[in-house]
């Protein structure tokens, strides 16, 4: 009887609990207070920043809140719309712009110690007497070899404002040497290089679209005064300055020749079109690409093959049409957003999709993991947009320029001790001892063919070979594996021993063609299209 009379009560009590927490709930409800939102203003994000000001239990960085609301918002748009605090914005700037502030050396850390490759002619390293081969110790007072020091932690204790010291002190053979350096601005070329690569045949390797690239192009090509036909080489090179991919389109077509238009929901048509006074009008032209050739990449291979100008060779392009304009700030932050769409000449807008985030960072990986990257069959084309070129033939937009001559990836090269080597920059850090123990030789050979000449009879592959298995104990499997790389890996040895002569980056890029085949097959592409 009593066991009943409890479960009466719990149950009575249950009730009336149940009671109480609904009316609670009613009279908080009643008294909610509901702030007016709307999206077509912007009113809900305004009022949730305020609300965050007002009520929030600690104290807010709106610094880094207000920084991470705007990441997340633009985020939300499309993958090249972005903020840039104040650091990110300035290097970026200093990149575009062609020039930057610090000591004027090119560098490479092949073994946890970065090497100087080259003191940029003119720059305040190469006024005061560093040189190619010089190991970087300390800058100031901060030791940098042989700790794991980060690469782009070094670049920017060396970059400052001109007129401002840096002590860089460095290894030249057996002596330690302190230098005292001034900083001053530094011009950065974005022609790589650029060299006749036979009688009437000319290379050139464009690495970026900088604010001097034009000059630097026109430069360049007349210092090969014999060329008939260029390579221009693209691959790689991920855009830059808009204005300059006009300039350099510009160079090689005819007087009325489409070039790009632009257009978006808040900007006009704009229609570019060359002036005619280019000065490689009458030079054949073969452009090279790949999938990290984009942006203006994309409008100078768009408008050379949408006016029927030249051959594109390669693989499918990045895939970037869209055009961004900069916002800055008083605290020297900024946005680069995106305002229109370009298309090339027949009218074809080259942007991939960009779902989401995710999808767009791995489209390359899924080229190759689709076999892409391998066979033209295995392209995605979207068939729904075709155009046609001035000369009647079909292209294609949605994702990149398709080359007018495919070219897989060389995987010949892929061996086991070629891997290796690459995984212990064993090439590069031979070719570094090679300079320490030859450096005045290298350093006299100031032509092609003398570097060629000294390369042929240096004994540069049992040399090799014999470091690769003293230093990190590696060895080609068999005479058979070595014998189907050899080629390969040696034609590398001899470019990076031959960056360290006066041709620098020239004498690499000349070397290394011997292996490249993209290269080889622009070489063979008719001029003309059929």
């Amino acid at each position: 009887m009593r066991d009943n009379f409890s479960g009466i009560w719990i149950a009575i009590l249950g009730f009336v609990a149940g009671i109480l927490a609904t009316f609670l709930y009613v009279r908080i409800d009643k008294n909610r207070h509901y702030l007016k939102t709307e999206y077509s203003d912007w009113r809900k994000l305004n009022l949730v920043l305020q609300s965050l000001d007002e009520n929030y239990v600690d104290t807010i960085d709106r610094k880094k809140v207000t920084d991470a609301a705007v990441t997340a918002a633009l985020a939300a748009l499309d993958p090249h719309s972005m903020y840039m605090p104040p650091v990110l914005l300035k290097e970026s700037e200093d990149e575009l712009q062609g020039n930057f502030e610090g000591i004027g050396i090119q560098f490479n850390v092949p073994n946890d110690t970065a090497i100087v490759l080259e003191a940029i002619s003119g720059g305040p390293a190469e006024k005061i007497g560093l040189q190619p081969g010089d190991r970087l110790l300390k800058v100031d007072e901060i030791d940098i070899a042989g700790v794991k020091y980060p690469q782009d932690s070094m670049v920017r204790r060396m970059k400052g404002p001109s007129g401002t010291k840096v002590k860089i002190t460095v290894k030249r053979d057996r002596d330690i040497i302190p230098f005292e350096i001034t900083r001053d601005k530094i011009p950065m070329h974005s022609v790589d290089a650029a060299f006749m690569v036979d009688d009437t045949t000319g290379y050139l390797r464009l690495s970026s679209f900088s604010r001097t690239t034009n000059t630097e192009v026109i430069s360049r090509v007349m210092q090969m005064p014999d060329m008939k036909r260029l390579i221009l080489d693209l691959r790689s090179n991920t855009g830059g300055y808009f204005d300059q991919a006009l300039l350099l389109s510009n160079l090689f077509l005819e007087k009325g020749a489409p070039i790009v238009y632009m257009e978006g929901r808040n900007r006009r048509r704009e229609e570019y079109k060359a002036d005619g006074k280019g000065l490689l009008k009458d030079i054949a032209l073969t452009v090279l690409v790949d999938e990290g050739s984009a942006s203006s990449s994309e409008i100078v291979a768009g408008a050379i093959q949408d006016n029927d100008r030249g051959i594109i060779v390669g693989r499918r392009t990045f895939g970037k049409g869209l055009v961004q304009e900069p916002l800055y700030f008083t605290d020297g932050s900024g946005l680069r957003i995106t305002v229109a769409r370009y298309h090339t000449p027949s009218g074809r807008c080259i942007q991939k999709p960009y779902g989401s985030v995710e999808e767009y960072e791995y489209d390359i990986y899924r080229r190759y993991t689709d076999g892409e990257l391998l066979s033209a069959d295995n392209i995605k084309v979207d068939t729904s947009q075709v155009y046609k070129t001035i000369g009647g033939r079909t292209v294609y937009g949605g994702g990149g320029i398709m080359p007018d001559v495919f070219v897989p990836i060389d995987t010949t090269k892929a061996s086991s001790f070629y891997m290796a080597c690459n995984r212990k920059a064993t090439a590069m850090r031979f070719a570094s001892a090679w300079f320490d123990a030859h450096s005045a030789e290298l350093q006299s050979i100031t032509d092609f063919p003398a570097l060629t000449r000294y390369l042929d009879n240096a004994g540069l592959e049992a040399a090799f070979l014999s470091f690769a298995a003293n230093k990190d104990g590696l060895r080609p499997k068999s005479r058979a594996e070595w014998a189907s790389e050899r080629s390969y890996m040696i034609t590398q040895v001899r470019a990076l021993v031959g960056r360290y002569s006066k041709l620098g980056d020239d004498a690499f890029y000349h070397i290394y063609l011997d292996v490249d085949n993209v290269f080889e097959e622009a070489m063979k592409a008719g001029v003309n299209l059929q």
